[in-house]
């Protein structure tokens, strides 16, 4: 058993990390951790199977493999100096595009060897979140113009583990017919669990629902139980978004799930909430809110079977209701995804 240290986290994995094989994920823009998890010291985190050394310096964020060239050291045991990663092991100084810039060993006027360099992978600092792309591609970003505006307050939410895949609990965020059954008295009520038809759209490469309207019994923090409208969208294949639209008060709420893929067993769920009013609340009471909301979708999702989300819609009986999770699996079909799904 290898044990590591990943934000504060200790994990057991069977045998030796490497990279999850799916080509479609790699290609993405995946969660790596919060802007605020990296400040001065470099921080280990685990995407795909793959230990990454994350960093910070006057240039902005990178993301290295977390492994020196030298003896194998974990570069994120190390320290940022002179904008570099330093190894802890001995010493080697690699800048952020990955060459080994000094090595305190070798004599003065010796040559570096060409081979001393660190495996890099792209990654950005963006709505909050650092993100890493492991193809090295870069491909276009998602747009999430809440954080872009300031009309909305943001709240960045997670991380949250969870023994489950990654597919499984974006399908969870995109199921409207369970909240007034797990999570009944807060977003939804025994007495109104049924679900209107509904249909979804897709155009110009975005992917919704029409307005679905569920009861809720304080729908707005004020006590009051109403109807309001949830639109969902598919963002991303790990990425998704509702839209909680109150027509009384006339005002919006929205949330983003996005979903890091630790290995093939762990998921780690970040999200951001987003209002356009106030709502009485501090960040850290919103936070502790949505903490609860997960915690009753937590036993849900790692104990259904199969743990894959089956892509054949004959495998499982689907309703109409279903239709935002039915079009998710067919999305996940079409772009090759291969982690998480049967």
């Amino acid at each position: 058993m290898n044990s590591f240290r990943t934000l504060g986290v200790t994990k057991q994995v069977e045998g030796d990390l490497s990279m999850l094989n799916d080509r479609a994920l790699q290609e993405e823009w995946l969660v790596a951790c919060r802007s605020e998890d990296v400040q001065e010291s470099p921080i280990q985190v685990v995407l795909m199977g793959e230990r990454l050394a994350v960093f910070r310096n006057s240039k902005g964020v990178h993301a290295f493999k977390d492994l020196c060239i030298h003896r194998g050291a974990a570069l994120s045991l190390g320290e940022v100096k002179n904008d570099c990663l330093v190894c802890p092991y001995h010493g080697w100084e690699y800048e952020d595009k990955g060459d080994c810039v000094k090595i305190p060993q070798l004599p003065e006027g010796k040559s570096i060897p060409k081979k001393a360099k660190a495996t890099t992978y792209s990654c950005v600092e963006k709505y909050g979140f650092i993100w890493v792309n492991l193809a090295g591609n870069e491909p276009e970003f998602f747009n999430y113009p809440e954080m872009e505006s300031d009309e909305w307050r943001n709240v960045i939410w997670g991380p949250q583990e969870a023994e489950a895949l990654p597919p499984r609990i974006v399908e969870n965020f995109l199921d409207v017919g369970h909240l007034a059954v797990v999570h009944q008295g807060f977003l939804g009520q025994e007495s109104h669990r049924e679900i209107e038809p509904y249909k979804m759209h897709e155009e110009e490469g975005r992917m919704y629902s029409d307005e679905i309207r569920i009861f809720q019994p304080d729908a707005d923090g004020t006590g009051v139980a109403k109807y309001v409208y949830y639109t969902y969208e598919i963002v991303r294949p790990l990425t998704v978004r509702f839209t909680k639209r109150d027509a009384e008060n006339d005002t919006l709420m929205t949330i983003l799930l996005t979903v890091r893929p630790m290995s093939e067993t762990h998921s780690v769920a970040y999200g951001i909430l987003s209002f356009n009013y106030d709502t009485g609340q501090t960040d850290e009471e919103i936070v502790e809110f949505q903490d609860m909301i997960f915690a009753q979708d937590k036993p849900i999702v790692q104990n259904q079977k199969p743990e894959e989300l089956p892509l054949d819609l004959q495998v499982e009986l689907s309703l109409v209701s279903d239709r935002v999770s039915i079009a998710y699996r067919q999305y996940l079909k079409k772009c090759g995804v291969v982690l998480g799904t049967a």
